[in-house]
């Protein structure tokens, strides 16, 4: 099953559409590309901390954005209704590993309590036809078998974000089989790995570490400069994303289920892999390894793709080096300042599209 970047624009042309989680740095990019497509996105979120994508490309200005908290079920509930969208993709999350170490509480009362939050909103907004909620490759039990995961392994997770995330992930299936059925509303999944590109300036991320230790002329530090995960340009899980969503909307019962997003199976780069290469790449910096003792992190982690290829046309568009570059390039202007950067996040864009 193959498709084109045709079908993406006559779907999303003025559909109403209602994304939680867009001042994040994976949000960004997703309305960017919905307002590319024609979509009248509504967006829902925290106001972003620090220096973030969604200030850097004016994107309060693009789409209507409501700045709430998932938590607080009343102001979520105003706004999804308000907007009447047809369509809810659902990113907001307490969205690091270490963070969920130092406070649990916060990440299960977002990712689990305002996952909820949004679901009985949902119910109570008869316009909503189609839910994607977006989990991670987190939220399987891992074992360190060193074997990729597929959709039907078993959830866990040994840390508070893992956790919280395999929690979404039931939840998910709970309100499918629960009240979703009932309505006609379809709902899925989608479980993405490790992402990369421009405009990430979150803490404890690899290539936002090596960006601002090279602008305090530091060396990065590595806390697992072996352990393996499932590299990808943040533009290819938002690919799948926009693609299950289409299905899931059109075809409906075919697609509500979870889906995989990650690169190819060979892939197997590490942190020191990737720290290296976008090091050469951009030109500069250097790193070493901490010494210090860390909070559990997993080596290894791998995503079986296979279902999202067979059933949605999906496939990785990039290799490895070619997601770096698409990266370093954005990294490299926007230190440069040489074109603005909603320009330059949208001419990416462009380009990706032209890819498949």
């Amino acid at each position: 099953m193959d498709f084109k970047i045709s079908e993406l624009e006559n779907f999303y042309k003025n559909k109403k559409v209602f994304v939680t989680g867009h001042t994040g740095f994976k949000g960004s990019w997703l309305v960017l590309w919905l307002k590319k497509l024609g979509a009248d996105v509504t967006a829902y979120s925290l106001p972003p901390e620090g220096e973030s994508l969604f200030e850097l490309a004016g994107i309060e200005n693009e789409v209507k954005s409501v700045f709430g908290d998932i938590r607080n079920y009343d102001d979520l509930f105003a706004a999804l209704k308000k907007s009447e969208a047809e369509i809810v993709i659902h990113m907001a999350a307490q969205a690091f590993v270490l963070e969920s170490y130092r406070d649990p509480i916060a990440t299960y009362e977002t990712n689990v309590i305002g996952t909820v939050n949004l679901f009985e909103a949902i119910r109570k907004v008869p316009s909503v036809k189609a839910v994607l909620n977006i989990t991670t490759d987190k939220c399987y039990e891992n074992k360190e078998l060193n074997l990729p995961f597929k959709e039907g392994d078993r959830l866990g997770g040994h840390d508070p974000y893992s956790s919280s995330k395999a929690c979404s992930e039931i939840i998910t299936s709970c309100w499918r089989d629960s009240f979703f059925a009932q309505s006609g509303v379809m709902i899925a999944s989608a479980r993405a790995g490790n992402v990369i590109g421009g405009g990430d300036f979150s803490a404890d991320r690899i290539i936002p570490d090596i960006v601002r230790a090279i602008a305090k002329n530091e060396k990065v530090i590595l806390r697992s400069p072996k352990s393996i995960r499932p590299w990808q340009h943040v533009l290819e899980p938002l690919l799948g994303y926009l693609t299950l969503v289409m299905n899931l909307f059109n075809e409906k019962e075919k697609f509500a289920s979870a889906y995989n997003f990650g690169p190819d199976k060979e892939s197997k780069i590490t942190v020191e892999d990737i720290t290296k290469t976008f090091i050469n790449k951009i030109g500069f910096g250097s790193y070493d390894v901490t010494k210090d003792e860390q909070f559990h992190e997993a080596k290894t982690l791998r995503l079986d793709n296979s279902k999202a290829k067979e059933h949605l046309g999906w496939k990785p568009i990039f290799d490895f080096d070619q997601a770096i570059d698409f990266t370093a390039n954005w990294y490299e202007n926007f230190l440069d300042k040489k074109i603005a950067t909603k320009d330059f996040t949208e001419q990416q864009i462009n380009l990706f599209c032209k890819k498949f």
